[in-house]
Formats: C-alpha cells, sequence, structure tokens
C-alpha cells in the first residue's frame, strides 16, 4: 500500500461570523455590549488519506465545504482542530486567476506564480516555453493580464500549475472551465501526471469525470464526510443526495409500498418513442407504477437534471389528488416546450407521500434525452407540463 501523499487527521474548520460589527472605534468604546459573534464550523472531523499517485475527487453540494478543505490541504487555511500532513510540493490551481498581479505582463507572472510554487528562475526558464504553448498565449505573453479573457487566465493558470514539477496538484472546478478543447487538453495532461505518479486532488460537480479519472473519491455534506472511498460508491450517495434535496425527499429507506416499472420519452405526438429533442420543441415523459399494497394519495415525481449532476428542474402530480392507488398508473407528462441548451440530460423520476418524508421508489438520473440545437434565450427554465393519468 503506498504511503498517504495527504493525511487529513479529524481536521475542522471555525469561522467567525460577527453581526452589527462596530465599523469605527468610536462606535466600539461608546456600544455597552458586544458584537454577537456565531461560530460556524464549515468542516467537522474530517479524516482521510490520500495514498501517493493516486487521483481523488472531492463532491457535494455548495457550501459543503470542498474548496475550504482544499485550502487548509494547499497550506493556504489552518485548521482550527486537527491536522494535515503532505507529502511533495504541492502546486494548486484554486481560484481563476488566482495570485497573477493584472498590473505584470503574462511572463512576469509566470516567473511569480512559478516562484511562488517553489521553481527557481533557472527551472522556470527552462519550463517557460511548454507553459505558454499549452495555454496557447504565445501572441498575448507580453501583455499585461488584466486584458486577458477569463479563458486566458484559465489557460495560463493551469499550464503553470502543471508544469512546476508537483508532488501533489490541487484543482479546484478548472478542468470544467473553459471551450471544449480546452477541457480535453486539461484531461490529458491530468493523465499524464498520472502516469508520471502524481498525486492529484480536485473539486468538482461534473461527476462524470470522476468517474473518468479518479482512484477514489469523498463526499462532503454540510463540512463532514458523508461517503468516501469507491468512486461508484461515492457517486451513487452524491446522486442520490442530489436527487433527494432537489425533489424534496428525506434521507430514508425506499418502502417499495409502489415501484416504477417503466418510464420512456416519447416525441410531441406522444407516440413514438425518442431520446432526441430540438430546443423549444415538446416531449412526452410516460411513467408506468405499481402499487404493491393499497397507497394512499401518492404523488410522482419528475425532475431533470444536466450530465454533471446539476439539477435543472422539476414537476409532478402534486397539484393532482390520485387518491387510493391499487394496482397500475400510467402517468404522462406532456412537456409541450422544452427550453434547454445543447446537450445531454437526464430524468429523474420519484414516488413519495405529499410530506415527501415518505418515499415509496426512486430512479435516479437513469433516463437520458439529447438535446440537439442552439436555443436563442435559455434565461429560465420554464417547461410548459400537461399530465394526464391513467388507471390501467
Amino acid at each position: 500500500m503506498a504511503e498517504p501523499a495527504v493525511s487529513m487527521a479529524h481536521v475542522s474548520k471555525r469561522f467567525r461570523l460577527y453581526h452589527e460589527r462596530p465599523s469605527s472605534v468610536k462606535e466600539r468604546l461608546l456600544r455597552l455590549r458586544r458584537s454577537r459573534v456565531e461560530d460556524f464550523w464549515a468542516l467537522r472531523d474530517v479524516a482521510f488519506d490520500v495514498p501517493e499517485g493516486q487521483t481523488w475527487g472531492l463532491v457535494g453540494a455548495n457550501g459543503s465545504g470542498k474548496t475550504t478543505l482544499l485550502k487548509i490541504i494547499g497550506g493556504i487555511l489552518r485548521p482550527t482542530e486537527g491536522r494535515v500532513v503532505t507529502r511533495g510540493r504541492i502546486a494548486a490551481l484554486l481560484e481563476l486567476g488566482a495570485g497573477f498581479h493584472p498590473e505584470l505582463t503574462g511572463r512576469e507572472n509566470v516567473y511569480l506564480n512559478a516562484s511562488i510554487l517553489g521553481l527557481s528562475r533557472r527551472e522556470t526558464d527552462r519550463h517557460f516555453d511548454d507553459i505558454v504553448a499549452f495555454a496557447e498565449l504565445e501572441e498575448f505573453i507580453d501583455g499585461q493580464v488584466k486584458y486577458y479573457s477569463s479563458g486566458m487566465f484559465v489557460r495560463l493558470g493551469f499550464a503553470v500549475a502543471v508544469h512546476v514539477d508537483p508532488g501533489i496538484l490541487l484543482i479546484d472546478e478548472v478542468l470544467a472551465v473553459g471551450d471544449e478543447a480546452f477541457q480535453r487538453k486539461c484531461i490529458q495532461r491530468v493523465r499524464e501526471l498520472q502516469r508520471e505518479g502524481r498525486t492529484i486532488v480536485f473539486v468538482t460537480h461534473a461527476v462524470q469525470q470522476v468517474h473518468q479519472i479518479c482512484d477514489g473519491a469523498v463526499m462532503l455534506d454540510h463540512g463532514r464526510v458523508r461517503e468516501m472511498g469507491e468512486v461508484a460508491d461515492v457517486i451513487r450517495e452524491y446522486r442520490l443526495v442530489m436527487a433527494r434535496q432537489h425533489i424534496g425527499f428525506a434521507r430514508q429507506q425506499l418502502t417499495r409500498d409502489m415501484e416504477i416499472t417503466a418510464a420512456e420519452t416519447l416525441d410531441a405526438d406522444g407516440r413514438r418513442p425518442t431520446s432526441v429533442v430540438q430546443p423549444g420543441a415538446g416531449m412526452h415523459v410516460q411513467v408506468e407504477v405499481r402499487a404493491n399494497r393499497p397507497v394512499d394519495d401518492p404523488v410522482i415525481s419528475l425532475a431533470i437534471f444536466e450530465a454533471n449532476g446539476e439539477f435543472v428542474w422539476r414537476t409532478g402530480t402534486g397539484d393532482m389528488q390520485l387518491g387510493r392507488v391499487e394496482g397500475k398508473l400510467r402517468i404522462d407528462f406532456n412537456m409541450i416546450s422544452v427550453p434547454l441548451q445543447e446537450g445531454r440530460y437526464l430524468f429523474t423520476v420519484g414516488i413519495h407521500d405529499r410530506s415527501e418524508r415518505i418515499v415509496h421508489d426512486l430512479h435516479d438520473q437513469r433516463y437520458p434525452f439529447d438535446v440537439t440545437g442552439t436555443l436563442e434565450d435559455d434565461n429560465r427554465v420554464v417547461i410548459p407540463v400537461g399530465t394526464k393519468v391513467d388507471r390501467l
């Protein structure tokens, strides 16, 4: 078993939130009572090891503590409790353009960032051409970075980080930034680092990247480790939690009093099966369920997620009274218009009671469909739906 390159020993991180904090010395002296202070624990008792030479992904909902944990590993923040032990030079790419001085040129920032990461000028000279070529900034390297686009920022930052001979590389969401060609280039470079035996820890919402390149994963939930270890197990738990969060399900075992027996997508006429829809066009989702015992007034919910696991939209039969269900039902969700941008999406289907505390069955992101074409206006995802229920 390889020695851990990163070892987290019961790490907790507290931030102090001040309410009605005095804005001047005079105000502080005249005020008889102290400002109210609230402790916010961003991390609680986080403990795991990342073996040397492995790639681990950190997943979790927004605000779960992923970036805070990455900053603690990188030495940017200190833990309030516990300790972190790392082995090897750390290169961190935690924020877009972090460490860049806007008044300096790209060339000067390369040398500045490389020196911060521990490279001598001679070592930076040796890597400089490769860094610029990787970032595809040959024409702009001597311009001030304050005039760079966000894509140029991230390309240069990533290029420096992966060319400073890191023992440990920390990445926060960068693999999901930039155009598709640059993302492929990043993945290719990550694979090269993996073959060289580097240790990589990265934060992402794109669970397909975790499946693609990770040896292990950790899921954080409100600052605590909820699941860790095998990638498939962690992603399964992450998707289940996100589905329940957006559909409103509480965390509990499925009763199986009612089960989802079939679900399929049909064209706008509701006649032919399809897995492709044009932006703004219509489609049907037909769901068949079976009651294994009589169930009073269940709700069938439908949610759409992007391929990376991000929630998009939901609907359901909550505004209908299904009454006492015995036997089988077919529910037709007629989506009159699907205003989604081009890409792959997945349906989640669930059965629960009106309080959403009792969940009978859940098929999480099991039904894919593709949107092909360009949508001119996607500021809001509002999908008009007509719902029909048939007893079979």
